[in-house]
């Protein structure tokens, strides 16, 4: 039986990329975590150690860095996209590359009633992504974002679900649904997307959906979050989504002599349900 080499990849994780553009008084941040990945002819490096077909992690980590100069980073989406065509450009033996960009945001602090031209305090919250796929036929784009934490303290239930010997989960006709939601969308093209926008309209129409629907359970709330989001956004193909339920437990305060109709609970980090699931379209 030979043995042979199997799939394979190489690249730089996690490069912190910080871009201000300073070109007028007022300063703009982005403030970036770029991981890239070559993949394609390099099964000599692996079996002879020849590294004449191979493009450095290093050099990818200093594309990475020369590009939000360069090219700039006027979205993920773009800066993503460009530096994917530079390493494939660069690497003749590449079959494709992959590059993953988080955003961390910034706000501008408040001084005097308005923002501070170059002063800035991180936001909590979610992370903005994207991950793109760049071969000589084309490009994938998926976006989206993670860590995105949400509550809603009513208009939830989750009952007449299966039982068997184990099971002792009673019955909750109002129950407080939370999560810390994880959402990619992958698009049908690259023409013609403004990033920025789609990614403010997306992640305003989930959060609306999340608050405004009525849950029988987290399944159907993500569900209903998908459907609102292919409905309203035609340059979306589909969307994904990670959903750890974040569970809170009425707490119990008899002991005190003191009653508890739904007020207060302890939140436990684990374990946690996983809800996952990928809305599409028909003919996707």
């Amino acid at each position: 039986m030979g043995i042979v080499l199997g799939p394979n990849r190489y690249g730089k994780a996690e490069s912190r990329v910080v871009r201000i553009v300073r070109d007028s008084p007022r300063h703009e941040i982005r403030d970036l975590n770029v991981s890239s990945a070559l993949r394609g002819d390099f099964a000599a490096a692996h079996t002879d150690g020849d590294q004449s077909q191979v493009l450095p992690t290093d050099t990818q980590k200093n594309t990475a860095f020369a590009f939000a100069k360069r090219h700039g980073v006027s979205s993920p989406e773009d800066y993503a996209l460009a530096l994917g065509r530079r390493l494939l450009e660069a690497t003749p033996a590449a079959t494709g590359a992959a590059v993953t960009v988080e955003e961390f945001a910034w706000d501008r602090i408040p001084v005097d009633g308005a923002g501070h031209d170059h002063a800035f305090v991180r936001r909590g919250g979610e992370v903005r992504t994207t991950s793109v796929d760049v071969t000589p036929q084309g490009a994938v784009v998926e976006s989206g974002l993670h860590d995105l934490v949400v509550l809603k303290s009513t208009g939830s239930e989750f009952k007449g679900f299966l039982r068997d010997d184990y099971t002792t989960l009673p019955d909750a006709d109002d129950r407080i649904l939370a999560t810390a939601l994880r959402a990619g969308w992958r698009y049908a093209s690259t023409d013609g997307i403004d990033w920025n926008a789609t990614y403010d309209a997306v992640r305003s129409l989930l959060l609306a959906t999340f608050a405004t629907t009525y849950s029988r359970a987290l399944q159907e709330t993500l569900y209903a979050m998908g459907r609102a989001v292919l409905e309203a956004h035609a340059e979306v193909a589909e969307i994904s989504f990670a959903a750890p339920n974040k569970h809170h437990f009425l707490v119990d305060l008899a002991p005190f002599g003191l009653d508890n109709p739904g007020e207060v609970f302890i939140a436990a980090d684990r374990p946690y349900g996983l809800i996952e699931a990928t809305v599409t379209r028909e003919d996707d």
